[in-house]
């Protein structure tokens, strides 16, 4: 039988178990990954929000130190929006432990919960197990021509398909190109991919080493944002 190469293997990996981990079954109750919630709350009447700033970052504060990462509203509007007003605790979700809604800022605590040596390390499930999330999704902001998983400690949605993105994200370790824009007829775009929205500025070595610690190993004690480039300091 013919040998799968390493990044056919790595992508498919990423593929099947972003959000959902194949190997076990989901605990009952849990909410299925990046799905939308049964019940969307009430439509409001449409508001003038202030635009993100162009310069803005992220600190993960882990238990193994800080990686800094900018942010790319103008690239990615709608997934950096997103991804701020989650870690802020300013946009409700509905928290997978207990079917509540929740303006809690939602990677506080949550664990790398699945990581990779010389690939990523990924996180945001509140539920640390691979399967949970906001109990919404968004779509992808994706073009054709992307090739921003050419470099190195690149940040990202982890998804179970097109228009599937959640809280869970990855932050790869290295180049991985088979990350970038394809086209697929299973996406309404037709492309296929992981919406890159943010690259790393500093402590980009600890991807490495929370990686080779394990899985769930590393706690996400915070994410800071910011609109000063951070020092990781």
């Amino acid at each position: 039988m013919p040998r799968m190469t390493r990044p056919a293997a790595l992508a498919l990996a990423l593929c099947l178990a972003p959000l959902a981990a194949p190997a076990q079954e989901q605990p009952a109750g849990a909410a299925p990954p990046a799905a939308a919630p049964a019940e969307p709350p009430a439509a409001k009447p449409p508001a003038k929000k202030a635009a993100l700033p162009r310069e803005l970052y992220a600190t993960f504060v882990t238990s193994q130190g800080k990686i800094g990462i900018r942010l790319f509203p103008e690239q990615k509007p709608a997934s950096v929006k997103n991804f701020v007003e989650l870690a802020e605790g300013k946009k409700a979700w509905t928290d997978p432990r207990t079917g509540q809604r929740s303006t809690k800022p939602l990677y506080d605590g949550t664990v790398f919960h699945r990581v990779i040596p010389g690939f990523m390390v990924q996180g945001g499930d509140p539920l640390g197990l691979g399967v949970g999330g906001p109990g919404y999704a968004i779509p992808d902001e994706l073009e054709a021509s992307e090739r921003f998983f050419d470099q190195p400690c690149q940040l990202a949605y982890a998804n179970s398909g097109p228009n599937s993105n959640g809280s869970q994200f990855f932050i790869t370790e290295v180049a991985t190109l088979h990350l970038n824009p394809v086209k697929c007829d299973r996406s309404p775009s037709g492309l296929c991919g992981y919406v890159r929205f943010g690259e790393g500025v500093c402590g980009c070595e600890l991807v490495g080493k929370i990686a080779r610690l394990g899985n769930n190993k590393t706690t996400l004690e915070k994410v800071v944002i910011s609109k000063t480039k951070p020092s990781c300091q």
